[in-house]
Formats: C-alpha cells, structure tokens, sequence
C-alpha cells in the first residue's frame, strides 16, 4: 500500500503529533508498505539545535548539575535522514509567540507529492493547516482520507484567546466531515467529535514502547541527584505552556519531603521556575534518557486538561509509576483510579497537591498502583496499535472500492 502522511509536525520536533506520525512511518515500513511523509519545514536552527536555556541564579548547585546536557543542546537532533521513509518538507513559518510550534504556509507540492506517489491512501495527521490542504488535494485527486484528531484546539483557543472555540470546531468538523473514516485517541475525543457532529469516528488509541519504558530502569544515583534528601519525587514530562497548566503543582512543591522535578521546555518555562519554587528542571530530554527519568519517579503528575490521549501518562505507566491526572480527556481512559493512579477534578491544584500527599503517605499503595500500571499497558506496543491502523485503512479502501462498484 502506498500512503502518503500528511502531518503538522514531525521529527526533530518533540510532541505526541510528530511521535505518532513517526511510528505510523515506522509501523508502515515494517509491514512492508511504502509510505512517504509530507511535513512543515524546519528552520535551520531547529535541525542545529538551539541554546539551552540560562540557569537561575543560585547560590549552590542545581541537583540536575551532575546530568548530562540536553539533547537540545548537546547534539545536533534528528534530521529526514534518520526517518524511516522519504519526508516531503513545505515552507513554514514559526507560530508566534511558540516558535517550537510551526505553520506550513501554502505549497503546490503537497497536491504533487500526492500523485507522484502514486498514494492508495492519505493519513493527516492533526489536520488544521498542512492537514486541510492535504485533504483538498486528496479530494480533487480520489484519494481515500483517514483523518487522525490529536490536538483539543477549542481548548487551546479558549487558553489563549478566552475565545474562538466555536470557529475552531468549524474548521475540524469541515477537514474531518471531508475524511472517509476520522480516528480518535480515547472514548472522550469520540464524544466531543460526535457531539459538534463529526460523522464516521471511530477510536484509535496510541501505543507505548514497553522495552524503552520500564521499571528496571531506575536509577538509585539519579535519583539522588535530583533529590538528595531521599525526598520523594514527583515529576512532570511534557511542553511548558499555557494549557498544560503545570502551575498547578505550586502546591506539591510546598509539601515537606517532596522533590518537584519538570522535563520539557515551552514559552511558560521563565513564569514556571518561579510559580514552582525548589522545582528542578531538566529541560527537553529524550530517548534512552527519558525512561531512566521517567522509572527513577516515585509519582506522575500531568496537569493538562485538554489533552485528547496523554502519551506521557502511558509511559509514566510502562515505567512503573503511579499517575496523579485530571479527570478529563485522555486520561480518564488511561487511569484506572484507585488502580494505576488517581484522577482528580481539572484545574484543581488542591486536588493535586492532596492525591500526591496521600500517595507520599502510602508506599505500598504507590507500588501497588506502579506495578499494575505496568501490567495494563504491556500489551499496548505500537505492533498492535499499528497493526489496528491498517485494518482502519483496509476498511476505509473496501468501503471505496463498494461504492465504486
């Protein structure tokens, strides 16, 4: 089969977009198809790799000191070649005010990219800019469209303007009503496509590396670097910004005996560090180094409302940890509560500050919760999840070739 996957973001940018793109990239490779990517361009600067951010005045040293450097800054980060198949770039420009996020400005190429491949099939991936015009092309040309939705923007809208919510949801219901079959991310991502009147969806979850992410990866001495007092650690991975509303953990930090450690970077990271005090921040990490962080936390936290998956609770959750998340979006499917984790009320740092405080007060209920984390994702590898990708797009062809016939 040949697929063409139309994406707003892809490596080296780090976000659940680009990641499920790549591994659909990957997965597709691996079974023997030949899929290419069609992408925002990068700047120069973003393949180069950017300064790492200046520390915060301390009169002692930081207990992440002893921690190799950011990949961001260590080393260039990965380029098209290092993709699985051919990347298609088309010019962007970065979005203002979140230059890490970039916007694909208007191309022919996207429409010959599409019939020079000779695609059986487009994957949009996150359609709102990139994604509409890969589905118009799609459509002038007969190709079959599957439309994966990852981003909540009536929700960012709503962060960031206090409006727009209804404009947003337009713009999604006319790219995705336009899709022959739209895959969701979790049961609550089902419900808010059907209620603003998205037809054909059907849930998609997202799979997890359980051999990167697992238990035996903690690390005793990491952990006495970033909590040297044996405290425990409660840690946050993901974008710095607005809607993730990372803030929330302000009261975790107060908590005697708790190390509040942050991975990620965003426009909010400057606000943060003094919303957050006696946080450690790490910055952006990745890889192998990523899970030994990940295993070496004691509890998760995510704080983000208006996520429609959470990858990041399920790798807290293949590594072993207990998850304190709210009760909306992705997570309700991914926390069992009282299981693998706690959900609390969004937007509700008191909740936070509570679920964490009764988790540090009860370690065989945090090991507990860890270990039967563990068990209820091993089964989802990014094989399976991709593996249930193809028989979406065998459906959606099948479909085509009875209306033809």
């Amino acid at each position: 089969m040949r697929v063409v996957i139309v994406t707003e973001s892809f490596p080296p940018d780090v976000n659940g977009v680009a990641h499920c793109a790549l591994q659909t990239a990957r997965h597709l490779v691996a079974r023997g198809h030949d899929p290419l990517v069609i992408a925002p361009a990068s700047s120069s600067a973003a393949f180069a790799g950017a300064e790492p951010p200046s520390p915060s005045p301390s009169p002692s040293p930081s207990p992440a000191a002893s921690l190799s450097p950011s990949p961001r800054a260590a080393s260039p980060r990965t380029a098209d070649s290092d993709a699985p198949c051919p990347v298609v770039r088309v010019p962007s420009l970065p979005l203002p005010g979140y230059p890490q996020v970039r916007v694909a400005l208007p191309s022919r190429r996207v429409a010959a990219t599409l019939a020079a491949h000779r695609a059986d099939l487009v994957h949009l991936a996150g359609p709102f800019v990139l994604g509409v015009r890969g589905m118009a092309a799609a459509a002038r040309l007969g190709i079959p469209a599957v439309a994966v939705y990852q981003t909540d923007l009536a929700g960012y809208a709503r962060t960031y303007m206090g409006a727009g919510e209804a404009a947003a949801w337009r713009r999604l219901r006319a790219v995705h009503s336009a899709a022959d079959r739209t895959l969701a991310p979790s049961s609550a991502a089902v419900k808010d496509l059907e209620e603003h009147r998205v037809p054909r969806v059907r849930l998609w979850p997202r799979g997890v590396d359980t051999v990167r992410f697992r238990p035996e990866l903690r690390d005793d001495a990491l952990r006495r670097r970033l909590a040297p007092n044996g405290e425990l650690i409660v840690g946050y991975v993901g974008r710095l910004a607005a809607e993730k509303h990372v803030e929330l953990l302000s009261g975790v930090c107060g908590l005697p005996g708790v190390r509040v450690v942050i991975v990620g970077d965003g426009p909010s990271e400057p606000s943060l560090r003094t919303t957050l005090p006696g946080a450690v921040f790490l910055g952006r990490r990745t890889g192998d180094e990523l899970a030994r962080i990940f295993a070496s936390f004691d509890v998760f936290a995510h704080t983000g409302p208006y996520e429609t998956f959470c990858q990041t609770v399920q790798e807290a959750m293949a590594s072993g940890v207990p998850v304190v998340a709210p009760a909306a979006g992705g997570p309700i499917d991914l926390v069992d509560h009282g299981r693998t984790g706690l959900l609390v009320p969004p937007h509700d740092a008191r909740a936070v500050t509570g679920a964490v405080r009764d988790l540090q007060a009860a370690p065989e209920l945090r090991a507990s919760y860890g270990r039967t984390a563990r068990a209820t994702v091993e089964g989802r590898t990014w094989a399976a999840i991709g593996d249930q990708l193809l028989d979406h797009y065998a459906e959606v062809l099948g479909e085509r070739t009875a209306v033809v016939a």
